[in-house]
């Protein structure tokens, strides 16, 4: 009998282009190639319907969120509060199937009381108090943040809706051992991220910048950005590139004053592989140590040498593919050094024996089959 299982994604899971979706929509493909019938059900935000997720589900529902300051008016969170639809719970009624939960913004039904004797999996992909805490923190406009921090404390009290689910996947180490922590009577795996390599890819040589990537519309990664142009970049005669979407005209305004520093707004899918793959150094930080990454796995399976502060690789298990560096100096001075240094063949396959096979969808998608349906 062929195995099925209905997916529930905060967001059309294409394009692929941000942490969160880029899981949820390799997840897919990865599941779809490894023989599983999808039903997935995506909820609207900001996003087109996207024809090509047909090609990996067997059927694909659209949900529209319950936006607005009515939703705002609930002692649940906004962002799980606006993706309630009873259209979905009928459609989860129709079959027998396991639910996957993708983050706890799309938890709504999982403790409906209809779905007790359903096998429910909830796929982590932050520590969300913790995330949206930390957002606050980065944010500068008051509403926003005030917004941010209520809804960590609405995140805090919600998250014992998790005892409902028979299953949880942590994304980094970090993160699963919290929940098995504070869940001491589910079954709770490690299982990394979904992500767009098939193979390492990484050129052997060296290219003449330095890249910083991300969701730059994200306040987390405009403040990394930030940091790196006043305090590394700007103290550097090497070219230096921020690429992601939506830079906002502060960030933009930073950059224009040091000629060394060029700002990629809103890059190609096939633009990013590009400068992931060309760039000599990869210069990844983050302020929060919630989740796993997953720029940094792209950037391990495409690019040349990747320095990291010790916060981006906390749970990841990456840690002797990275060079660390933690201060405005200790970042000049190790890019500088790699900057003339060729990756070699030697130093990739070093790279290729950690990355797989634990890495890898195919891996990891087998064994996601295991954990629901063994």
């Amino acid at each position: 009998m062929k195995k099925h299982l209905h997916i529930i994604a905060f967001n059309i899971p294409y394009p692929a282009n941000y942490g969160g979706v880029i899981d949820v929509f390799y997840k897919l493909k990865a599941l779809h190639a490894a023989g599983v019938g999808i039903i997935l059900h995506c909820f609207e935000y900001g996003r087109e319907h996207a024809d090509v997720l047909e090609t990996y589900c067997e059927q694909v529902y659209y949900y529209k969120r319950k936006t607005g300051w009515l939703s705002n008016l609930s002692l649940l969170p906004y962002n799980v509060y606006s993706r309630r639809d009873p259209q979905l719970l009928e459609r989860l009624l129709e079959d027998e199937y396991p639910i996957l939960f993708e983050g706890l913004h799309s938890c709504y039904f999982l403790n409906e009381p209809r779905l007790r004797d359903r096998i429910k999996i909830y796929r982590e992909c932050n520590i969300e108090h913790d995330y949206y805490r930390m957002l606050a923190k980065a944010t500068h406009e008051k509403l926003t943040k005030l917004f941010l921090r209520i809804e960590s404390v609405r995140f805090r009290r919600y998250e014992k809706i998790l005892r409902h689910a028979n299953l949880m996947l942590g994304i980094s180490t970090a993160d699963t051992q919290q929940l098995r922590d504070r869940f001491p009577n589910v079954r709770i795996a490690h299982l990394p991220g979904f992500h767009p390599n098939d193979q390492l890819t990484v050129r052997p040589g060296k290219s003449d910048f330095i890249l910083y990537h991300g969701n730059l519309s994200v306040s987390e990664n405009e403040l990394a950005a930030l940091f790196l142009i006043e305090n590394v970049f700007s103290r550097m005669q090497r070219r230096c590139v921020i690429a992601g979407m939506d830079p906002s005209p502060r960030l933009i305004l930073a950059a224009s004053r040091y000629a060394n520093i060029e700002i990629k707004a809103n890059p190609s899918a096939d633009e990013m592989d590009d400068l992931v793959g060309n760039a000599q150094v990869q210069l990844l930080i983050t302020f929060q140590d919630t989740g796993l990454k997953l720029k940094l796995l792209n950037s391990l399976f495409q690019g040349r040498f990747v320095v990291v502060n010790k916060l981006m690789l906390s749970g990841s298990g990456l840690d002797n593919l990275c060079v660390v560096a933690d201060k405005p100096e200790e970042m000049v001075s190790v890019c500088e050094r790699l900057m003339n240094i060729p990756i070699t063949e030697e130093v990739i396959e070093s790279r290729r024996k950690v990355l797989f096979p634990a890495y890898s969808n195919k891996h990891l998608a087998e064994r996601l089959v295991q954990l629901i349906f063994a």
